[in-house]
């Protein structure tokens, strides 16, 4: 049997022992054609101007998962090594030299390379379709399903496979020519050694660890960079101490309470486990960090759809156009009114107001004091009444009534409790208002040059009419939503010099904001950070679960040699499925509990983190986490089911 014979015949049994591993590669191969796709793909950069910046950030992403499957793949292929190594040995034993048998086995992982090529590429035009539809729907823009290749992807795809392969077996080629006979047939005895020999030494490191653990944490949601980077220093360090010192808990813990030891399945069932941590402490806790990783990063994507979403759905009028100068104000009126199908329009000016008085009691009592006022002017801009009216009537909202000798208040909802226990009246040029009212429909707040950033004083016209005029502002309402193309028309009508709806003329500041604009850059945000953060997350969850995955589905013939002795001691089928069944549940909860205790209380506090509401609905706080934990179980229990399925067929066969 020739070299290449004999290396397919073992890709293919290969690919049958390691069946997880090779569905994990064929899906990040689909997964970087589908988004190397998207960076080739002229139709979706058409979609924006913003969306240019979308290949970098995907390229650079896909450097990250080549690292990270070039880690797998290089894991992988040493596992194998170690499994294999007899079989190795013996191929040196009959002849082969030792670059022939390097050779052979580097061409085996090469092929299983190449099929999951062959079946990636399809699977992931098919991937790309699908993203391409989402990126579409976000833009509102048509969708035709279209199967077509791209050559550019096919072959940056090709160069990302060749980087993960050559690099990884490259490796392997070069130590099994360097190895000898004894050192093959013996390989596969070598295990992880303890990296700490004595147990009170462990018992100490525990508890380490748990402190760095909560220590790490709270660093972490501190929202500043360098402590944040010190919090996930203080995370490694907990992962990696947790699990080298694991193995003794368990010990110590019946040492404690003898009487448990041989308590129904106990003693079996922990000394399998307690043996195992103890020869893959490394490799649990490189697992539990990747699912740290994977959960951090599908809550920080999770989070930024609810930040773009939230903000989308706060605009209230069709168009609004902020300006310091009344004939820009006047000039965008006109071009309004010619190009665009208008319902209704209205022009009219914000005033200064006196003190930040009301801002600085805001900043003691509300969760205002996360958001800087500090801009242009102090304390909150002033609006007139009949400009008041006129608005909520273009909006549909209720007339709102102003009583004399007083003032209404417009704010963001979450400031509604604390403006009601403010108390004290507004002094203007001689006149004193005492508050009326508190309004908190959405009134263009969101923005910094809308109407008053979160926060609006409504005063009887006559007291503005000596107040400084700080905004010229024209709001409209159109007849039907104007699209992308009409709102960038618009725009390059206004000014020469134009960039993403920002005018700049003669160091002025103009702004004009529209539903449909908005629409555009929360799509072109959401697909800049969304996607690539899931890109991630996808990758990183594959990875880990696979080396769990792998790791356990090795141990098949010492687990089967272990219950037919079991099952010559007179242990019934029933008592052999219930141990072999909690072996594996705290085999594959090991490593997933540390990630899902320091995620929580992260995610949750990345969403406080944000503009009080803002992460409401779908976005809510709870509704984030679940769904962040649902999807990242997801992906883990189809891989822990595959498992045990196997498992259990394999190793099982007799009860």
């Amino acid at each position: 049997m020739t070299l290449s014979k004999l290396s397919l015949r073992n890709a293919k049994r290969q690919a049958s022992d390691y069946m997880i591993y090779f569905i994990t590669v064929v899906m990040v191969c689909a997964m970087l054609y589908a988004f190397n796709s998207l960076v080739f793909s002229a139709e979706l950069h058409d979609l924006s101007d913003m969306m240019e910046n979308m290949q970098l950030i995907i390229v650079l992403a896909s450097i990250a998962v080549i690292l990270i499957i070039g880690w797998l793949v290089s894991y992988t292929t040493g596992f194998m090594l170690s499994r294999r190594s007899r079989e190795l040995g013996t191929y040196l034993l009959i002849g082969l030299e030792n670059k022939q048998v390097a050779r052979l086995f580097f061409l085996e992982n090469l092929s299983v390379g190449g099929v999951a090529l062959l079946f990636g590429i399809p699977l992931g035009n098919l991937v790309y379709q699908a993203l391409r539809a989402i990126l579409l729907t976000m833009f509102s823009a048509p969708y035709h399903f279209h199967y077509g290749f791209s050559l550019k992807a096919i072959g940056l795809t090709l160069a990302y496979f060749a980087a993960i392969y050559f690099f990884a077996l490259f490796r392997s080629r070069i130590r099994i020519r360097h190895m000898k006979i004894y050192d093959l047939i013996y390989f596969e005895r070598q295990n992880e050694a303890a990296l700490v020999k004595k147990s009170k030494t462990r018992k100490t490191l525990f508890v380490i660890s748990l402190v760095f653990g909560t220590v790490g944490t709270l660093l972490l949601m501190t929202a500043q960079f360098l402590i944040g980077v010190i919090g996930a220093g203080c995370i490694i360090v907990f992962i990696y101490s947790f699990f080298t010192s694991f193995s003794s808990g368990v010990p110590a813990y019946f040492d404690r309470k003898p009487e448990r030891k041989y308590q129904g399945l106990n003693l079996m069932v922990f000394r399998t486990l307690t043996a195992k941590l103890a020869s893959m402490g490394i490799v649990m806790a490189t697992v539990a960090l990747l699912f740290t990783a994977t959960l951090l990063t599908e809550g920080a994507g999770m989070v930024f759809n609810g930040i773009f979403q939230g903000r989308l759905e706060k605009d209230a009028f069709d168009l609004l156009f902020v300006s310091k100068q009344e004939d820009h104000v006047n000039r965008c009126w006109d071009n309004m009114t010619k190009q665009l199908p208008l319902t209704s329009c209205r022009q009219y000016k914000l005033y200064q107001g006196t003190d930040d008085s009301i801002v600085a009691y805001l900043e003691e009592t509300a969760a205002y004091y996360r958001f800087s006022y500090s801009h242009d002017y102090n304390g909150p801009l002033l609006m007139t009444y009949s400009d008041y009216a006129a608005l909520r009537k273009m909006l549909g909202l209720p007339a709102a009534e102003l009583e004399p000798e007083r003032y209404i208040i417009h704010c963001m909802p979450y400031l509604e409790e604390s403006l009601r226990q403010w108390s004290q009246p507004l002094s203007l040029d001689g006149q004193v208002l005492s508050q009326g009212k508190i309004y908190t429909e959405q009134f263009a707040q969101n923005n910094w040059n809308g109407n008053g950033h979160q926060l609006l004083l409504i005063v009887p016209d006559e007291v503005c009419a000596t107040r400084p005029v700080l905004r010229f502002v024209l709001a409209a309402m159109t007849e039907y939503d104007i699209t992308a193309r009409q709102y960038e028309a618009l725009n390059r009508s206004l000014s020469d010099q134009a960039a993403d709806g920002i005018h700049i003329r003669n160091d002025e500041w103009d702004y004009l904001y529209s539903k449909a604009g908005n629409l555009r850059d929360t799509a072109a945000w959401s697909a800049m950070s969304i996607f690539p953060l899931f890109y991630l997350a996808l990758t990183l969850a594959m990875t880990a679960a696979t080396v769990l995955t792998v790791q356990h589905l090795s141990e098949a013939g010492r687990y089967r040699r272990q219950f037919e002795l079991l099952c010559k001691l007179g242990m019934d089928s029933q008592e052999m499925h219930r141990i072999l069944f909690r072996q594996f549940a705290i085999y594959y909860l090991m490593p997933v509990m540390p990630p899902v205790l320091i995620a929580i209380p992260f995610i949750l506090d990345m969403c406080n983190e944000v503009e009080p509401g803002t992460m409401v609905g779908a976005s809510s706080p709870p509704i984030i986490l679940g769904v962040s934990l649902g999807l990242f179980f997801l992906v883990y229990l189809l891989y822990t089911v595959i498992a045990y399925i196997n498992i259990k067929r394999n190793v099982l066969p007799l009860t």
